[in-house]
């Protein structure tokens, strides 16, 4: 089956690269992609919202000739959401990596703008819950491959309009939380809440790590993807 992996923001496909082959190891076709405009100075991404990231995933989703896996990773969960909602019927499931489901008009969050981008605030903006679990090497690595997101994407609403999309499998991969932590956090979000509680068929897995497992414990996290992707199936 094609997996596609959509990830947070300031991220490329490389984040997934060393969680590709637990993935190809199940049998499964590993797509990591890159959503449009990161790295891109203003002049070249201002034009770009979440609708095209959600577009672009669309796009790739129609170019396999079976049902997909959709993973995305934090942010990337607004946009696999969206893209679910475009296709539901083509969307074997949706699993999210450290992150919820979006309400329709919600959006990621808001970070700092500069130079009309949003460049990687950096690991100290983090909570240290989310960070606790990357040591300092690891940090350093990946920091060196991220790049700016254009400044409409965190905050641009998702629109979701085909009820069809409940019906699609969700799994969620939690850092920290277990289902009943999990749920008691969505409380604080209710429509949120209201969204993933209409899922006919849901759960919630507890990870064990921080909020980037691709770089902590990726093997962890593809074996995890993978079994999810074997409960579709």
């Amino acid at each position: 089956m094609d997996i596609l992996l959509v990830p947070g923001l300031w991220l490329d496909a490389s984040s997934w690269e060393a969680v590709a082959p637990a993935l190809e190891s199940a049998g499964h076709r590993p797509v990591a992609l890159t959503m449009p405009g990161t790295g891109a100075d203003a002049e070249h991404s201002a034009g770009i919202g979440i609708a095209d990231w959600i577009d672009a995933v669309v796009a790739r989703i129609d170019a396999s000739d079976d049902p997909v896996v959709l993973v995305g990773h934090s942010g990337g969960g607004n946009v696999v959401w969206g893209a679910a909602d475009a296709r539901p019927g083509r969307v074997a499931r949706v699993i999210l990596v450290d992150t919820a489901l979006p309400p329709t008009g919600g959006i990621i969050s808001e970070f700092p703008v500069i130079d009309g981008v949003i460049p990687f605030p950096g690991w100290t903006f983090f909570d240290e819950p989310d960070v606790a679990d990357l040591d300092p090497q690891t940090r350093s690595a990946a920091a060196a491959f991220t790049a700016s997101v254009p400044s409409r994407v965190p905050t641009d609403p998702v629109e979701l309009r085909d009820e069809r999309r409940f019906s699609v499998p969700v799994t969620v991969l939690a850092g920290s939380a277990d289902q009943a932590a999990f749920l008691a956090m969505l409380t604080e979000w209710p429509a949120a809440a209201e969204e993933f509680a209409r899922v006919a068929d849901s759960e919630v897995v507890r990870l064990a790590s921080g909020h980037w497992p691709q770089f902590s414990q990726p093997e962890r996290l593809g074996a995890a993807i993978a079994a999810a992707v074997d409960r579709t199936a």
